[in-house]
């Protein structure tokens, strides 16, 4: 079977190549009184084989060539952008940054190479694509702009407002992919196949593996692989499921990806039905036990259109309007890109997923004691929840970051202190106030009796004094 491609896709709606950990019970509910049903299990991978091996680090998986020629600056007169992007803005970073800036965390950037840039601390980490560019070509401009809102760090002179979430740390870049390249993989049933764009999900595998191995803490992985839900689990993918569960587990990694865009491979309106019942599969994130997943928000608060929904999804972070580090010079930014001869502003879940990279890289500088499942709860844990049941849905998961939150929250079960157990309050109203009224109607009954005898009491008085004046007046007359 020729290996499924996997990529990063740059488009206006759809910027990414290609979790959180929602447990498995939160993404798969049994009907009442029956098992679950075949569909149901599209929700959670099935468990690997404790003795999967964990894939082997190689080279390219083809003879690479370009296809077409590597993004070029763009023309007309060069500039800094100097006003800080909505995301920055809201995320905190001045106040964010006053706590940890994300020194001694290396984060890798799985992605279609990094350029070595003035306002980025980058190292190879290897090339899937052309083994001595050693992860430092990008030829399609993707996985610059990407570092570039991990870790930039701009001069602190006031001309330039952007900055990366974790400027302290260091990049460590691994190509993976790029559409820009292209090479034949032939197999024992397709010896002469068409060329294909460089990225498998076998060659993620191996570079999460590398990763991992070379001390990254952190992996941002803006690659995801999109396929109907009704298939069966290949062996690539379980391939990808032991070098992340490798990384996880035994390396202690936070692992990081984008939710994916609708596009070529996820067509719009994709897992919009029953939200634990998905008709696409979205890899990485659909190994949710391990990965964080991020769809994008926009400016409002909303959604992003692009963003692929799913049960994997983890939290949400800000995927539009993007500025970082142009991929095309040594000290510039950038905040276009050209799609089909057009210029589009830079967005895509690629673009939130660093966010979340990011802030992990500062919660492991600033709490050194954290394992890498801490991280991500504490990631979780603080968010923005949506108004859902549980506090999370499959648009956002359980909402939009918090990293001031993340950075400085106390977490109970940090400090082995269980969590509260829900209660089973009953909402029982009180019953009708029935009201006594005999002791105000014997009160009025009394004052009318009462009133009643003083005005008979009164008229017999005026009566008889009226009588016996009436008398005096008579004899007065008969005198």
């Amino acid at each position: 079977m020729r290996a499924r491609r996997i990529g990063a896709v740059l488009g206006a709606a759809a910027i990414a190549v290609a979790l959180p950990a929602v447990p498995a019970s939160a993404q798969q509910q049994p009907p009442p009184g029956g098992r679950p049903s075949p569909v149901d299990t599209r929700a959670v991978p099935p468990p690997l084989d404790p003795n999967w091996q964990v894939p082997k680090v190689g080279g390219p998986d083809a003879a690479y060539a370009p296809k077409t020629a590597c993004i070029a600056p763009a023309s007309g007169q060069r500039f800094d952008l100097k006003n800080k992007p909505w995301g920055q803005l809201e995320m905190q970073f001045d106040e964010l940054h006053q706590f940890s800036r994300g020194e001694g965390v290396t984060v890798a950037v799985i992605d279609t190479g990094v350029r070595k840039h003035d306002y980025l601390t980058v190292r190879g980490g290897g090339d899937f694509v052309i083994a001595a560019h050693n992860g430092l070509e990008d030829c399609d401009g993707h996985g610059t702009e990407v570092a570039g809102i991990i870790a930039a760090h701009p001069p602190a002179d006031g001309q330039i407002g952007f900055v990366g979430i974790a400027p302290g740390a260091e990049i460590l870049s691994i190509r993976q992919s790029s559409a820009n390249y292209e090479g034949k993989r032939p197999t024992a049933a397709d010896p002469d196949p068409r060329a294909e764009p460089a990225g498998t999900l076998e060659t993620l595998a191996q570079a999460v593996v590398s990763a991992a191995n070379q001390g990254a803490r952190v992996i941002n992985m803006s690659v995801d692989s999109c396929r109907p839900a009704d298939l069966p689990i290949q062996p690539s993918e379980k391939n990808l499921q032991a070098a992340l569960r490798y990384a996880h587990e035994t390396m202690d990694v936070v692992l990081v990806a984008s939710a994916g865009n609708y596009g070529q491979d996820c067509e719009s309106g994709v897992n919009a039905g029953d939200p634990t019942r998905p008709d696409h599969l979205v890899l990485p994130p659909w190994f949710s036990e391990y990965v964080i997943s991020v769809a994008a928000i926009q400016a409002n608060g909303d959604p992003a259109d692009f963003s692929v929904p799913g049960p994997w999804v983890t939290v949400a972070a800000p995927g539009t309007n993007i500025i970082s580090l142009d991929p095309t010079t040594n000290d510039g930014l950038v905040n276009l890109q050209v799609v089909n001869g057009k210029s589009q502003e830079i967005q895509g879940t690629s673009f939130a997923a660093p966010y979340v990279a990011g802030l992990a890289a500062l919660i492991r500088s600033y709490r050194k004691e954290l394992s890498a499942k801490q991280v991500s709860e504490r990631i979780k844990l603080t968010a923005i929840h949506p108004a859902a049941p549980g506090g999370r849905d499959n648009r956002i998961g359980y909402g939009m970051i918090n990293p001031l939150a993340a950075l400085t929250a106390a977490i109970p079960a940090e400090k082995g202190i269980q969590p509260d157990q829900p209660l089973d309050m009953k909402a029982e109203l009180p019953g009708p106030i029935v009201k006594n009224w005999a002791p105000m109607q014997v009160a009025l009954i009394g004052s009318a009796g009462g009133l009643l005898l003083l005005l008979l009491t009164l008229f017999v008085v005026h009566t008889v004094r009226r009588n016996r004046g009436g008398g005096k007046d008579e004899l007065r007359g008969m005198a």
